[in-house]
């Protein structure tokens, strides 16, 4: 699954210089810890104290013996922190070297571009989109409850060929709407409330505004700010806020990696409880194309639809046929989340039904967990979207490098 070539050819957007005639030496960087993997690692240093340097005047090496590779990299941030994607043979025994050099100008990579239009924010790489995220009201379908309409999900979500593996609105589940992040069944100020199954008319979540929004060689990114809305007695009310920061990095042949940080905090002075319940939080409505005949689940723990369900995990994928290809997910839960490793909702496959996909990690699916004043609570989870078929090696090894972040060293750095 490893390719090098999508983005060859593609016009240029913001631009990351890589020398090809390299000036000065700044630093040399030694990275280490990474687990042997097929797929690239997101890694960062401070540059604080190393260079003050501008970023086109900055560039990245992956020295291997008596070679030197230009890779992509960016710099964001006050205090300013370089990123880079550590890739495949950076892992093992021995640690990967880079330098970081000065550079007069040269070779370039394109910039992971957001695109607005018509309420849609999608991160693209040249001509290709990799995902949406639908900050415009999406009203309900044509004949269904107009209280069936939200705000504030992922989808499109693509393959790096470009195959949609998420769904919004199915006539079983109106309110199912791609990658979203609501709860089931929540207590606040003595009433309970639920925020997911819209046609209750109990509440919604909506988004509000960008709080940020970033593009680079490297990676594309944005922050949206989230409105957890319980119909109170006194009207609509904001029980919860929550800023919710989406990172796609950079598409290597036939996978991508993007980041989901999910941070909420009560909104009010009183208290939420997110009360114990089979499902809630973070699902994933799959595409409709997959039934139990053409699609597979395996969890970290060996499980697939059969027995999933009701289970805990690091990681689980979904994968299966969509059009003339092949495609899926790996979704990892980071171990600081509350309740890791994750319960899962995972929709079984009764011999009666066609076999839809949904997959979750559902937090309290088997305990309350409570959101109290002045404080926030994050939640991280990974995706590794690909096209082909996974393997169970290959997701553990990915989650490791998520799960455990590598060392970086920066030797002999020198102030400018």
């Amino acid at each position: 699954m490893r390719c090098r070539s999508l983005a060859a050819g593609i016009a240029l957007g913001f631009l990351a210089f890589a020398t090809v005639r390299a000036d000065t030496t700044i630093a040399t960087i030694r990275v280490d810890g990474l687990v042997d993997t097929p797929y690239d690692v997101p890694v960062d240093v401070s540059l604080e104290g190393v260079t003050a340097l501008p970023p086109e005047r900055l560039a990245l090496f992956r020295v291997d013996g008596g070679r030197a590779e230009a890779v992509p990299m960016q710099v964001n941030g006050s205090p300013r922190r370089m990123t880079w994607l550590a890739g495949p043979g950076d892992g093992g025994p021995a640690p990967a070297h880079y330098e970081l050099r000065e550079t007069a100008g040269g070779h370039s990579f394109e910039a992971l571009d957001r695109n607005r239009a018509d309420g849609l924010l999608t991160i693209a790489l040249g001509s290709q989109p990799l995902l949406g995220y639908q900050y415009g009201f999406m009203p309900a379908p044509p004949g269904v409850d107009p209280a069936f309409g939200r705000s504030g999900f992922i989808h499109p979500l693509y393959s790096p060929q470009g195959r949609v593996l998420t769904r919004i609105q199915p006539p079983d589940h109106y309110h199912h709407y791609g990658i979203w992040d609501p709860w089931t069944h929540l207590e606040y100020d003595g009433a309970d409330y639920d925020l997911w199954n819209l046609g209750d008319k109990k509440g919604t979540v909506r988004f509000e505004r960008f709080v940020s929004e970033t593009s680079g060689p490297v990676y594309g990114e944005f922050t949206a700010e989230q409105q957890h809305v319980a119909n109170t007695a006194d009207g609509p009310t904001v029980i919860m806020d929550e800023l919710q920061t989406i990172r796609v990095y950079r598409p290597e042949g036939d996978y991508y990696l993007f980041d989901m940080t999910i941070d909420i905090g009560a909104a009010t002075d009183k208290p939420v409880t997110l009360l114990e319940y089979r499902y809630g939080g973070f699902g994933w409505r799959a595409t409709e194309e997959w039934d139990k005949h053409n699609s597979e689940v395996l969890t970290s723990e060996g499980r697939d639809r059969r027995d999933a369900d009701n289970t805990t995990g690091r990681w689980f994928y979904v994968q299966g046929a969509i059009g003339d290809g092949y495609a899926g997910a790996v979704v990892m839960s980071y171990p600081d989340n509350f309740n890791h490793p994750e319960p899962m909702r995972i929709w079984p496959v009764p011999d009666e039904d066609r076999g839809d996909v949904f997959a979750s990690f559902s937090p309290t699916k088997n305990r309350d967990w409570h959101i109290e004043p002045g404080r926030r609570y994050v939640r991280v989870y990974r995706f590794l979207v690909y096209d082909g078929h996974m393997t169970a090696p290959g997701a553990e090894s990915a989650w490791q490098n998520f799960a455990h972040k590598p060392g970086v060293t920066i030797e002999a750095p020198r102030q400018e």
